[in-house]
């Protein structure tokens, strides 16, 4: 069932296209661009771009951290991460969906020299006793284990979330082995807004948290990694042998600042738009499985008189770009970009199918 075979063309789209391949597909809006206009800009190598700085010191202080990097890509900060927290040989545990594993092209490997063992957990959610049941014992034949990485909210698991609970149980369960815990919170304000958690407690129960700003939150690019003072130290010297290195990178920085003042509380909007598709899917005598819409993601099943090939290409002529994620299943994301107007529309040639 999640197989996942993604294969992205490049081509020429019109601009009055529903874009719902993914919410990295947002661009900046007038008052983002303004910000990146006006934006105080120095070396950021240097430690010496001020807007970067702000930018860190806001996430910092929001998810209750000692210090944070900015970073390109949600990639990146999350493979800094991981090879900060292991050594050549040790042993990461993660879900069987997670996108460490199954969307950065074997970094965990190629830039760590890390293994993985993965769990498969409730659509990509794993719980405490199974990280405590697969930790490795202390023998020269196992690998170390030293990592435990979790991912909120689930990408391939339809946008689900982390029960704050079951969190700190795993939590608990690091702590009791020493073993370093990292969130890849690729989406984690959709988690934010649809639970209502504290992100200080994430702050508290992780190790270390990436946090994606070019998905909902609407930035062209970056994400921010969060840490103690120590652990960013040697983050930010992964990042230089990484290629990540930035200079005067504040007119993206501005972005990050724009949307954590404007485009948090507009995530409901989204989620919102995501369930009214969903609803009208549901409906469709071609729809299969359908995984429960949490946030902003919608995966479902494709059967009868289609393939997830022929929905898109049907959807397509219609002005609606979706993504076939495997041999069965759909995948649409909702996002900044997506008007009202947009979600009427789509719902209206769904309901015509």
């Amino acid at each position: 069932m999640y197989s996942l075979i993604f294969g992205y063309g490049i081509c020429k789209l019109s601009n009055n296209m529903i874009d719902f391949r993914s919410d990295t597909f947002t661009r900046p809006s007038h008052g983002m661009l303004q910000a990146m206009n006006s934006a105080e800009v120095g070396d950021d190598v240097f430690g010496e771009d001020p807007t970067v700085n702000k930018l860190e010191a806001i996430m910092a202080d929001y998810f209750g951290k000692e210090s944070a990097l900015y970073c390109p890509s949600g990639t990146m900060s999350n493979q800094i991460a991981i090879n900060v927290h292991t050594r050549p040989g040790d042993e990461v545990i993660c879900s069987n969906l997670a996108h460490v594993y199954v969307s950065e092209g074997g970094g965990i490997a190629f830039n760590s020299g890390a293994q993985v063992q993965t769990l498969v957990g409730d659509r990509g959610l794993i719980t405490a006793a199974q990280v405590q049941a697969a930790i490795q014992p202390d023998d020269v034949h196992k690998p170390h284990t030293s990592l435990v990485s979790l991912e909120n909210t689930s990408n391939f698991g339809g946008g689900c979330c982390y029960n704050m609970q079951d969190i700190l149980d795993i939590s608990a369960v690091c702590d009791q082995h020493n073993l370093a815990l990292h969130l890849d919170g690729a989406r984690l304000f959709n988690a934010l807004v649809a639970t209502g958690q504290d992100p200080k407690v994430y702050g508290q129960a992780f190790d270390s948290i990436s946090v994606c700003l070019n998905k909902g939150m609407g930035c062209p690019m970056g994400s921010v990694l969060l840490g103690s003072r120590e652990f960013i130290k040697a983050a930010r010297r992964v990042r230089k042998k990484l290629g990540g290195g930035m200079r005067q990178a504040g007119y993206m920085a501005a972005t990050g600042i724009y949307a954590m003042e404007n485009n948090i509380g507009r995530l409901t909007e989204d989620h919102l738009h995501a369930k009214q598709i969903a609803a009208v899917l549901r409906e469709k005598s071609f729809i299969g499985e359908f995984l429960p819409v949490e946030t902003n993601i919608i995966i479902f099943e494709v059967k009868g008189r289609f393939t997830p090939k022929d929905l898109t290409a049907y959807l397509k002529d219609e002005g609606i770009l979706v993504i076939p994620i495997s041999p069965t299943q759909v995948r649409m994301v909702l996002h900044l970009d997506v008007t009202p107007e947009m979600v009427e529309r789509t719902c209206k040639v769904l309901a015509a199918l």
